[in-house]
Order: structure tokens, then sequence, then C-alpha cells
């Protein structure tokens, strides 16, 4: 889970290196105003979406500016209406104009991911069921967009190949097996992560269980094969649904009993929320 000191570590990696890729060598259209001129703009959305990002925008002004001075009207994971003010921001002039994209990029693209996330929360209320994240990410802004899955109300998978380990079928080929794969992972798996192994089958899944196995992923199976996965476990492994998850038909597995359903799209096929940062004349 991304939390704390990593992430606001993250925050100014991520403003610094979008920063660095806007300005270049120097923004050559805010010169066209005058030096310590001051100046105030207001952040307003086109449309209804969870909001997500706000340390992201922050730390773009302050990086410019350490004296800019954003007021939120919102907190990361209220919904909003379209036309309500977010936020706004007071510093010079040339600040604000230039630091103004790369605030919104961020904003637009974590509340994207949050809101779409909340869609699939808000589907599958009263089951079981948690929504999942997957690797599936941005390259270079895979904390922030877990991140935003929090704020979503989904549940963060693992952050990479380091903090856990999931079997999949290659893996299964090479290692000789399911009950050996399992052998080897319970060997070299260190205590702070976790193991899951991918079936496609019930087959797969009667003999994940007798190897052991406590975490298994259910890997594009029919409602009929989840639901018949659900009570050949019956408590004995956490469940995880994935593979051709749409909002259609996520109520549908969920009602399975499935504890877990994973989506790849919550962070790939992310759609950036349409925000306005609008100048106030004083």
């Amino acid at each position: 889970m991304v939390v704390g000191e990593q992430l606001r570590v993250e925050v100014q990696r991520n403003v610094s290196a979008a920063l660095a890729e806007d300005i270049g060598t120097g923004d050559l259209t805010a010169c066209l105003v005058h030096d310590g001129v001051e100046a105030r703009g207001r952040v307003i959305t086109r449309e209804a979406a969870v909001i997500c990002g706000r340390a992201w925008f922050d730390a773009a002004f302050a990086a410019l500016q350490p004296a800019a001075l954003v007021t939120w009207h919102v907190r990361d994971g209220d919904r909003v209406e379209p036309g309500q003010a977010l936020c706004d921001v007071t510093a010079s002039a040339r600040t604000l104009l230039t630091a103004e994209r790369t605030g919104l990029n961020f904003l637009q693209l974590l509340s994207g991911t949050a809101t779409r996330t909340r869609r699939f929360v808000d589907a599958v209320e009263g089951t079981r069921a948690s929504i999942v994240d997957t690797r599936k990410t941005l390259p270079g802004l895979r904390l922030a967009q877990k991140y935003a899955v929090l704020v979503g109300g989904g549940v963060n998978h693992r952050i990479g190949l380091y903090d856990g380990v999931l079997i999949k079928e290659n893996h299964i080929i090479a290692a000789g097996g399911i009950r050996e794969v399992m052998a080897e992972a319970r060997r070299i798996t260190p205590s702070h992560a976790f193991i899951e192994i991918e079936v496609e089958t019930l087959d797969q899944l009667r003999e994940a269980l007798d190897a052991g196995a406590r975490m298994i992923l259910l890997d594009n199976m029919s409602l009929e094969q989840m639901a018949k996965a659900v009570q050949i476990a019956d408590g004995a492994a956490e469940l995880e649904a994935s593979g051709g998850v749409s909002l259609e038909r996520v109520r549908e597995i969920a009602e399975t009993g499935v504890d877990r359903i994973s989506i790849g799209g919550l962070t790939k096929d992310v759609t950036a929320i349409d925000l306005s940062l609008r100048h106030i004349e004083e």
C-alpha cells in the first residue's frame, strides 16, 4: 500500500520530472509578464468527479515559488459536481502561468483514476468483493496512480515485483507444476510479501488448494466457474477474479462470492477529468 514518507518522496520526484520536461531551459511565454506581478487563479471542474492529487498540484507551485498559496475547498476523495471550485491559487503571475499545466495534469489524471475506481466500488457495494488494481500503470506514475485507487475506495495489489509473488502459467510450467512452484515460493519469499497463484480451471484450483495456496487468482473464468470455485475453496483461500472485467459485468462477478476483483483498466485506461484554471481579476 502507498503511504506516508514513500508517497511524499514520490510526489517530489514526479513533479520535478514533469516541470523539467515542460520548462526545459525556461518558459518563454511567461516572460511576456513582468516579474513580480501578483496573480490569483481558481481551479474549476467541468464534470462530476472524485478529486485526487492535491499534493502534486501544491508541489508544482511550491517548486517554483515556495511562498505560493493554494487554498483548497475540497479534499482528496471528495465527490464534486460540474462548475464547482476546487481551489484558489495566489502566486506571482509567472509562477501561475508556468506551473498551471503541470499542476492540472496531475490533478486531472489522478482524479480520473480515482473517479473510475469509485464507479467500480459503487457497482459492487453490498457484496464482499474489493476492487483491486494491477501493475498496468502509466510508466513513472505507479505510486501516484495506486494512491488514486485508494482514494477512489479501491485496494492496492502488489506495488511491483518486489513486494509480492504472483505465480502465473509460465512460472508453473518452468517450475514443474503447481505443487513444485508453491513449495519453491514458500522457500524463497520473504515474510513481508504474499504468495498468490493463478489458475485457469477448477482442477487447477483444487490442486493449488491441496498445495497450500491461500491466495488464488481465477483467470478469465465464467460466472458459473467462479461461483463453483467459491464453493470448492470454502474459505480456505482468498479468491481473486481477473480478466474481462467491465463496469457492466463487475456486479455479476462480485455476486459469485469472490473476495477480490482486479481490474487493469483502473489505471491503464483512465481518462483525465476536465479541469480549468481561471485567472481572477482583482
